[in-house]
């Protein structure tokens, strides 16, 4: 089961677009992303160079107070807008975020209307996929691209601003976060939300409400997971003294 990114549909060129101001100084932006670009230009591709860094461009590292990975975008055209388990405006909800939304009510008693999750990372929920591009109708096409070098280098620098909620569901996203979480972070990994895993230990998990509590435990705003307070608050930069590097992949 593939998580989330992407845009209407597929395209074929104009060129990928240059890294978001608040990330560029990520070092995979310029040892990784000429080659990866290169491989995308004059190609059909989701989701496309005006969704493809979505996850990033909604939040900046200072703003982030928590971490969702996800494997690829969505193949299907028209389904992914370019944030991990996320799909565009109208797209009915695939089976992982129909669970997603399942466990929520179950955890907070309501759930979004639309499976557009770009409310949560107004907020500072980082949801990015190890693998930011694939080929249309291809799962896991681009995942050997080296897109991996930019999930652990993003949630790295998130870090280094303060503590930070990972929720790793998954193999796949606990092996891609390995090593990352700290004695002052928050990390709950649980089963995959995919029918095919999700009784083994993701329904019944509540952790939108451990993240709710623990955020709030720290003096930081809970998300408005659910969207009944509306859109939540805007991420902000958090206050406080810039930590060391934790070091990239």
């Amino acid at each position: 089961m593939t998580a989330a990114s992407g845009t209407a549909r597929a395209h074929l060129a104009p060129a990928p677009p240059g890294p978001p101001p608040a990330w560029a100084h990520l070092p995979f932006f310029a040892d990784s992303w000429p080659a990866i670009r290169d491989r995308l230009s004059g190609a059909d591709w989701l989701p496309g160079p005006d969704r493809v860094f979505a996850a990033l461009q909604a939040v900046a590292p200072s703003g982030v107070r928590v971490v969702i990975l996800g494997q690829d975008p969505y193949p299907t055209p028209g389904h992914a807008n370019g944030l991990a388990f996320s799909v565009s405006p109208g797209v009915a909800l695939p089976r992982s975020l129909a669970n997603i939304f399942a466990e929520l009510r179950a955890d907070l008693g309501a759930a979004p209307a639309s499976g557009d999750l770009t409310p949560w990372a107004r907020q500072g929920v980082l949801l990015l996929n190890t693998a930011l591009s694939v080929a249309p109708n291809g799962a896991g096409s681009h995942a050997g691209w080296s897109w991996d070098d930019l999930a652990r280098q993003a949630i790295a620098d998130s870090q280094r601003h303060g503590p930070v909620a990972f929720l790793l569901w998954g193999a796949h996203a606990q092996r891609a976060a390995s090593g990352l979480p700290r004695d002052r972070d928050l990390a709950i990994a649980t089963a995959h939300p995919s029918p095919l895993s999700a009784r083994r230990g993701f329904f019944g998990s509540r952790p939108f409400s451990r993240i709710n509590d623990w955020l709030l435990s720290r003096g930081l705003p809970a998300i408005d997971w659910t969207g009944i307070d509306g859109t939540g608050p805007v991420a902000q930069p958090r206050p406080g003294p810039v930590s060391p590097p934790h070091g990239h992949s």
